[in-house]
């Protein structure tokens, strides 16, 4: 019989309580019983005396087979991650003399990225003296948003950061 050692849990020979509460291949509760009783049990079976309540009084154990239960365990995790979803923040510059057509591209850049799902920051740079017309940048950003709210929703409003003007724009649930 091969003895897997973990981090995560105690196998076998590493479990040093004298008693345990044990719990059978098939789910089947012994009751509580010596160390020496469930690892024997274990052996008999041809299978592993894995610690997995070591906290309860007295702890729990269960016979089974442990390097089936982690090969399952990383299958299960590896398809949850095949299934997620990672959105990603994609960021639009405009600056507050921008003129009618490169808004419009900026602003279907933008509507591609909500479509593909992502989150999209919109940020108004402001160079030299423009900071003292940051209304300006407010009311582009406003424009742009009502441009694109067909798409998406603004998430975070228009907020002065430095010299940037910046909101961050989510995409509506399809």
């Amino acid at each position: 019989m091969i003895f897997i050692s973990n981090k995560d849990a105690q196998l076998n020979e590493e479990i040093r309580d004298k008693e345990v509460r044990l719990i059978g291949e098939d789910g089947s509760q012994h009751g509580v019983v010596s160390i020496d009783v469930a690892q024997k049990m274990a052996i008999d079976a041809n299978l592993d005396l894995v610690k997995i309540a070591p906290t309860a009084k007295p702890p729990v154990c269960k016979i089974m087979d442990y390097g089936k239960y982690k090969f399952e365990a990383a299958k299960r995790e590896k398809e949850n991650r095949k299934n997620q979803k990672i959105v990603e923040l994609k960021e639009i510059r405009l600056s507050p003399s921008i003129d009618t057509h490169d808004f419009d591209t900026k602003l279907g850049n933008a509507v591609k990225f909500l479509k593909n799902g992502n989150k999209v920051k919109v940020s108004v740079r402001f160079r030299g003296r423009e900071i003292h017309h940051s209304s300006l940048g407010a009311a582009l950003l406003k424009r742009f948003a009502e441009a694109a709210e067909e798409f998406g929703t603004v998430e975070k409003n228009a907020k002065l950061e430095g010299r940037f003007m910046s909101m961050v724009i989510s995409p509506k649930a399809q």
